[in-house]
């Protein structure tokens, strides 16, 4: 596609070969122990997929809709490769005898200050790795112009199996935002009426109109984040902000690299808490450390129509609805992403259906709401949604009955932002 090239720079020039050896990465884990000078960016290779040689960007316009399969390849630039310091000469086998021995006689002094430390371990941990880090070596990056349909956006979301794509405006030749599912969501209840009416405005609608209209009173600028930056700023960003996808976008060339997300964040923290000293908190449980939303939940019944589902989506500022039954019993999950089944199926003329008929058009992986308890520990839940691969677990009592809501917002508050001080209102200090 020929409007391709105007979204991001030619691609940088291959890296050269990069041996196994400097490839693998080491974890020293003193280095987190006390608060550490920022080492150099070391690329870590994603566990997530598989290598490629780069990154794949989708980009569609008004103008080039028609081929879903235009792309370009964005090569991401190699860091430079960390200085490697050679060992310290081993002392002699005498002085270690005798420096164990003073340790056997009197208690360490240290040892408190070090329990005390492991409480911020995930936070010191986030500050000495970069976006960059995360940036996975192959990946699929939808790009949508303003003035490409509104209608014809959310398709391709669809057809590339992506839940959000960075906005660019051709005349200001910058990002400006993101469509998200929660866009398509909004235009519904906004100009649904009813089966027999079509809703001109997802037809006809380009996307820079619907901005417009949407965003008059609440117009705020894109928020991003570079990938030099450090993986808690992103955490840090991400909840203050109150949204789900971070774009990352390089300062330089103005390109956007990545989409970051909760999901990523974490993940990318569980492949290394083995090796980490695990902090005390992590033994405790839910409802001793407040983890979660247990008041003024929001949630559904099988038998509510869609459309008032969807209002409670926009009103409630919430990802997903618990269904419940009539007893209080969690009996399903309807969340945002179900509702892109709308715009695959081409169903979204019809909003009067329950809710229930409409989940019978949601893929046939989904195996169940996933659930806790609130006196599981926070290692356990970790574990358990990570593995998952969900964004929430409903908190239920022994009858399955609705007791709250656990997010990857709260968990990432309750391990990295909590220790550091700082509540979901704070900012950070300025350095």
């Amino acid at each position: 596609m020929s409007s391709a090239h105007s979204l991001s720079s030619p691609p940088p020039p291959s890296a050269p070969p990069v041996s196994r050896q400097e490839e693998a990465s080491v974890f020293h884990l003193e280095t987190y122990l006390t608060e550490p000078r920022r080492p150099e960016t070391r690329r870590l290779r994603s566990f997530s997929s598989p290598p490629d040689t780069g990154q794949r960007v989708s980009t569609f316009s008004s103008a080039s809709f028609t081929s879903l399969s235009s792309s370009s390849c964005c090569q991401k630039p190699p860091p430079a490769p960390p200085p490697v310091a050679s060992p310290p000469p081993a002392p002699p086998v005498g002085t270690l005898v005798e420096v164990a021995d003073t340790m056997s006689e009197q208690p360490d002094p240290d040892d408190a200050a070090s329990e005390a430390s492991e409480r911020d371990i995930y936070m010191r941990f986030m500050k000495c790795h970069k976006c960059y880090d995360i940036i996975p070596t192959s990946s699929k990056l939808v790009v949508f112009d303003t003035t490409l349909q509104v209608k014809k956006a959310f398709f391709a979301l669809v057809a590339n199996g992506v839940r959000a794509a960075p906005l660019w405006e051709s005349k200001k030749q910058s990002f400006v935002g993101m469509l998200t599912i929660t866009d398509f969501i909004n235009i519904l209840t906004r100009y649904y009426k009813s089966p027999m009416v079509q809703i001109y405005e997802l037809e006809e609608h380009k996307i820079e109109t619907w901005r417009e209209l949407y965003l008059q009173e609440t117009f705020k600028p894109l928020v991003h984040i570079s990938p030099d930056a450090s993986v808690f700023e992103a955490v840090h960003s991400l909840i203050k902000n109150k949204i789900h996808r971070l774009p990352v976008i390089d300062p330089v060339s103005g390109n956007a690299l990545y989409i970051l997300t909760h999901k990523r964040i974490l993940k990318f923290l569980q492949l290394f808490v083995c090796e980490m000293p695990m902090p005390a908190f992590m033994k405790q449980t839910l409802e001793e450390l407040s983890v979660g939303t247990y008041t003024n939940i929001a949630y559904i019944h099988p038998d509510t129509p869609l459309i008032t589902a969807l209002s409670v989506f926009t009103h409630r500022r919430v990802s997903a609805l618990p269904v419940v039954d009539h007893h209080g019993k969690v009996v399903d999950i309807y969340s945002k992403f179900d509702v892109i089944n709308l715009a695959a199926e081409k169903t979204y003329n019809n909003l009067d259906v329950t809710v229930t008929q409409a989940l019978r058009h949601r893929s046939q992986y989904f195996e169940g709401v996933m659930k806790c308890n609130k006196l599981e520990t926070l290692e356990t839940i970790v574990d358990r949604i990570v593995k998952a691969e969900v964004h929430r677990l409903v908190v239920v009592d022994e009858e399955s009955r609705i007791v709250g809501i656990v997010s990857l917002s709260d968990i990432l508050q309750a391990l990295v932002l909590t220790p550091a001080g700082l509540g979901r209102k704070e900012s950070l200090p300025l350095s």
